[in-house]
């Protein structure tokens, strides 16, 4: 204070000495709400295991091929070829030297590679790049009828056979090919004279196999139906898979570790161990979380069959491409699965074709519906970026699930009755004093996640977040949108 001013009273800064303070418990900014946690049905797993068991597939769905990429180039192990199901049988001395009669083709944005009627007889592997397969319709016009993406393929029964394509492909971007013509073919099956007979059986049997078997690969059920009488029933029967899956319960673990010294003198009004043991449960379950999206093993974005993905058709995420979404999981579909980037593109394409979502709230928190089925933030569906520490550009996916063991859905796995435990799975247990007086606790988590057939979750990969729209109008939003839909 100035000594050319006399002071009247007690200052604040020594009177706040004797006051007492109003604090908060430690606030932690990676928390976030953990929709999935609360969303997923969990099951108790006895023994730590879960077996899924499914009826047996006679023909597997097709896989993409695993590209590996070196110095940027990509190519393929020869037992990559055997994702594609008419190759999955085929001799080893022929899986290997197809593999090496590929070649490496960049193709031009617009490109038609193949033209429906006509035939070409290449089979195509994309390396990088977009493609698009289209057909006429009964009107007259193309339609279009998938989106090829890096990994999948297209023309092999076109290489092994003389009809005329039944699709037109083009390219939607510029793109890179990996490509084995049927001439190529036929020169190996020349070389190989002695393999040739048990190649031409092999597709035989597969084309046979095909015909016999439903769109999800497994065998007909035989059954008849009709007003006639004296007809002679089928026996039939159901076969099982010899082979179920079977998923192990992961663990997230840490030690905390408290001085006695702090819990004994500083544990009012907040106990120095529950703040502890809260803050590092949250970084557990906030891993947990993080663990049942991206782990390579179990983890949903790894779970997802080929035939349930499908890409962004113009970068951004688009209603169309939800409703793709919602017509692959199409039985009680539960929810979305979205970085909140991906929500604001997603919201951002609503409003530049005038069809704003519906909005609800979920756990006191408001979220968007689309066609009914909520969408739901999660920060663990991560942006790749090519801008580190950037998430407002990149790409990410999207998820639909269906859910629960009633409706063969998703399900969280965890074992409950474990020693120590705090909550369903979860335990804390004292592991002793050392001789500094510190006191250590064991905290282990343990968990998983299965999905119980195929078409329970589904993907939309490829989703651009940072693409925005310029609006040019003069009056409101909604009465200029006609070029935007």
């Amino acid at each position: 204070m100035s000594d050319s001013i006399i002071q009247r009273s007690v200052t604040t800064a020594v009177a706040r000495n004797l006051a007492t303070t109003t604090k908060t418990p430690p606030q932690m900014m990676s928390i976030t709400p953990r929709h999935l946690l609360n969303l997923l049905p969990w099951v108790h797993v006895e023994g730590g295991t879960y077996r899924v068991n499914r009826t047996k597939v006679e023909l597997p769905r097709a896989e993409r091929v695993e590209l590996i990429l070196n110095d940027g180039v990509a190519t393929f192990a020869p037992d990559a070829l055997r994702s594609i199901p008419l190759f999955s049988k085929i001799h080893e001395e022929i899986i290997a030297k197809m593999a090496a009669r590929f070649k490496r083709e960049n193709v031009q944005l617009g490109k038609t590679l193949v033209t429906e009627g006509e035939g070409r007889h290449h089979f195509f592997i994309i390396a990088q790049g977009q493609l698009e397969v289209l057909s006429k319709g009964v009107h007259g016009s193309d339609l279009r009828l998938a989106l090829l993406t890096e990994g999948e393929f297209f023309g092999e029964l076109e290489l092994v056979s003389a009809k005329p394509s039944e699709v037109t492909i083009k390219t939607i971007t510029p793109c890179v090919l990996l490509t084995l013509s049927k001439k190529d073919l036929d020169a190996i099956l020349k070389e190989s004279s002695g393999l040739k007979p048990q190649f031409e059986k092999t597709i035989e049997e597969h084309i046979q196999l095909s015909a016999s078997v439903n769109k999800y690969g497994e065998r007909n059920i035989d059954l008849v139906s009709g007003l006639a009488e004296n007809v002679i029933i089928p026996e039939t029967f159901v076969d099982y898979s010899s082979e179920p899956r079977e998923y192990p319960l992961s663990s997230v673990q840490t030690v905390v570790r408290v001085h006695t010294r702090v819990s004994d003198l500083f544990n009012n009004p907040f106990n120095q161990l529950e703040e502890q043991l809260r803050l590092t449960i949250e970084g557990i379950k906030e891993r947990q979380e993080w663990e049942l999206i991206n782990n390579k093993k179990f983890g949903l974005l790894h779970s997802v069959n080929s035939s349930m993905r499908v890409s962004s058709r113009y970068g951004a995420p688009t209603p169309d491409d939800l409703d793709e979404l919602l017509s692959l999981v199409w039985k009680k579909p539960a929810f979305f699965l979205a970085h909140p980037k991906a929500i604001a593109a997603f919201e951002r394409e609503c409003t530049w074709r005038g069809v704003p979502p519906v909005t609800t709230t979920l756990y006191g928190a408001p979220v968007i519906l689309w066609r009914g089925v909520p969408i739901i933030p999660c920060d663990k569906l991560e942006i790749k970026s090519r801008y580190a520490n950037n998430q407002s550009l990149g790409t990410t996916s999207i998820l639909l699930f269906r859910v629960g063991e009633k409706d063969q859905g998703v399900v969280g796995l965890h074992q409950q009755g474990i020693p120590g435990e705090i909550s369903p799975s979860l335990s804390a247990r004292l592991m002793g004093l050392d001789t500094l007086g510190v006191a250590s606790y064991l905290l282990s988590l343990y968990f998983s996640v299965a999905v119980l057939t195929d078409d329970a979750i589904a993907a939309l990969e490829n989703v651009e977040v940072g693409y925005y729209h310029h609006y040019e109008h003069s009056g409101p939003i909604g009465f200029n949108l006609g070029s935007g839909i």
